[in-house]
């Protein structure tokens, strides 16, 4: 017996502000996500699997209109002719009561309910899966509890949409500990939510598969499916990569860079390694520039200059498509800054300030809302929304004392470049 394990494909998921990235690979990246359910159903077809698992989250949110769902029905149409099934559990974001625009399944496809757990048996292969749907976004019960006891004499499947005991940077639905899921006496559970891949326990193997398909910057590494082979009750499990955008997000220490050539070189080297085995994947990188460096005089004195010479870096990785989605920059000049903060000038003053300021949280507080609620302001509230939702962190969080105190360290290290650089040419 083979089948796919996958979940959270998120088809036609939004990728909002990608419009103010000049140059940005619109098509590619807004496609990604169906073409990464294209390629799961080749391999499928090439392996000539008995059925696919989908662990929730198969759709993004409620359709715009009826493309989305079309599409996916395809899909699913290319397996049946194929004569594999298709298994599903609908989670938090396809939940039956988000989903509103309906088209009917193929027979190949089985959605599982949502009232309930239930249970199919397919004898002539020796399996049961028992999968239970989302009835609505929130589900704060633990589903697996009411999960039917293993079938005896069959290979049984869990299908199931949870956060466990609780994973960063997910909600909590359908909450259930390992000893939850062991109770139920099967063999496997495909599980989804968790978007980073996991093998949470060999035996049973309970398995959170990741998301078919990175949607943005916070989502990074490889992106597949599992494949999983199973002989007389032996497990063979191999992890197949799928994704056609891959994100990154590299760190470079410039230290001790000195000049737009070791830059250069240092990008382009960390590129080359994050393109090893890529093949035809698009790679979608953020980069952060970080240490003390003669380099960030350079910026201070021609804002974009770093970020350029990042893509040009870009450019000269063989055998790889590299989209450098966006620069953050971490500098420090090699200044002496308790020298500074000795002298009578402009230098020092600004020094002295700071420390001021980053000693006295209320004030730092009130400073920062005084002087960014105004620009924050005159931003359209769209490019906001979009900022939010991509986690990017070019909004600060006003509330937040660390991200504040972080602000000012980065625009005092702005100052003093551009301040040294004025003293240095006179």
């Amino acid at each position: 017996m083979r089948f796919i394990h996958t979940a959270d494909l998120h088809i036609d998921s939004p990728l909002r502000g990608l419009s103010r990235y000049e140059g940005a690979p619109l098509d590619r990246l807004r496609g990604a996500t169906r073409r990464a359910l294209e390629r799961l159903v080749d391999l499928a077809v090439d392996e000539q699997v008995d059925f696919v698992l989908i662990a929730g989250d198969l759709y993004d949110r409620d359709w715009q209109d009826f493309h989305t769902g079309l599409f996916v029905r395809e899909q699913m149409v290319r397996l049946g002719r194929a004569g594999i099934d298709v298994y599903i559990v609908q989670g938090n974001h396809d939940a039956r009561g988000v989903i509103t625009r309906q088209i009917p399944w193929p027979g190949n496809v089985r959605v599982f309910s949502s009232r309930t757990a239930e249970t199919v048996h397919l004898p002539e292969l020796g399996a049961a899966i028992h999968g239970h749907s989302f009835p609505d976004r929130e589900v704060p019960e633990n589903l697996a509890l009411g999960y039917p006891p293993a079938l005896p004499g069959c290979f049984n499947i869990g299908l199931l949409h949870t956060s466990l005991t609780g994973m960063n940077g997910h909600d909590t639905y359908a909450p259930a500990t390992l000893s939850d899921l062991k109770s139920r006496g099967y063999d496997y559970w495909a599980l989804g939510h968790v978007h980073a891949r996991q093998v949470v326990c060999e035996v049973p193997r309970v398995v959170f598969s990741g998301n078919l398909q990175g949607r943005h910057a916070g989502e990074t590494g490889i992106k597949g499916c599992e494949l999983v082979t199973v002989e007389g009750g032996s497990i063979d499990a191999r992890f197949v990569p799928l994704d056609v955008v891959r994100w990154h997000q590299l760190r470079i220490e410039l230290q001790p860079a000195h000049t737009l050539d070791d830059l250069l070189g240092k990008v382009t080297q960390a590129l080359r390694l994050a393109a090893l085995d890529a093949g035809d994947v698009l790679l979608a990188v953020r980069v952060l520039l970080a240490g003390e460096t003669q380099l960030h005089a350079i910026e201070a004195r021609q804002p974009g200059t770093l970020a350029a010479a990042v893509q040009a870096a870009a450019q000269d990785v063989p055998g790889a498509q590299v989209w450098i989605e966006q620069v953050k920059l971490d500098l420090r000049s090699p200044v002496d800054r308790d020298r500074l903060g000795q002298g009578s000038d402009a230098l020092g003053e600004l020094v002295r300030w700071v420390d001021v300021l980053s000693g006295d949280a209320p004030a730092l507080g009130v400073f920062c809302r005084a002087t960014l609620s105004d620009v924050l302001g005159k931003v359209p509230a769209e490019v906001l929304a979009a900022l939010a939702h991509e986690k990017a962190g070019d909004i600060p969080d006003l509330g937040d004392e660390a991200a504040l105190l972080a602000l000012l360290k980065d625009a005092e290290a702005t100052l003093l470049a551009r301040l040294n650089a004025g003293e240095a040419q006179r």
